[in-house]
């Protein structure tokens, strides 16, 4: 029992360090930053989601579950408010998508 739940939280926490990885190269290869923020928000609280679960199977109890998964919660809420301000806030500052025009307000 120890062992497969060993390689279940393994392959967890590698999914979620792919997702990391693939946000990160999202945010150096996408063009504009409403592509770079999307690529960000959407692979690192999916990635997250992979760790945190790895992690809430190897905790020794349920509080310590119920703990690991209301931080993760809380990061998926943090992560979209702050991603709706920095978006919000580059539509505002003229900040131009690719091929769009420039927007002042």
């Amino acid at each position: 029992m120890d062992l497969t739940l060993d390689l279940l939280t393994y392959g967890l926490v590698v999914m979620g360090a792919f997702f990391f990885v693939a946000g990160t190269a999202g945010v150096l290869r996408f063009p504009d930053v409403y592509c770079r923020l999307h690529a960000v928000t959407k692979a690192d609280n999916l990635g997250l989601g992979f760790v945190a679960l790895g992690l809430a199977l190897q905790a020794p109890d349920w509080a310590a579950r119920v703990q690991i998964l209301l931080t993760w919660l809380l990061v998926l809420a943090a992560a979209a408010t702050v991603c709706h301000l920095l978006g919000r806030s580059s539509l505002h500052g003229g900040v131009p998508a690719v091929g769009g025009k420039e927007v002042r307000s």
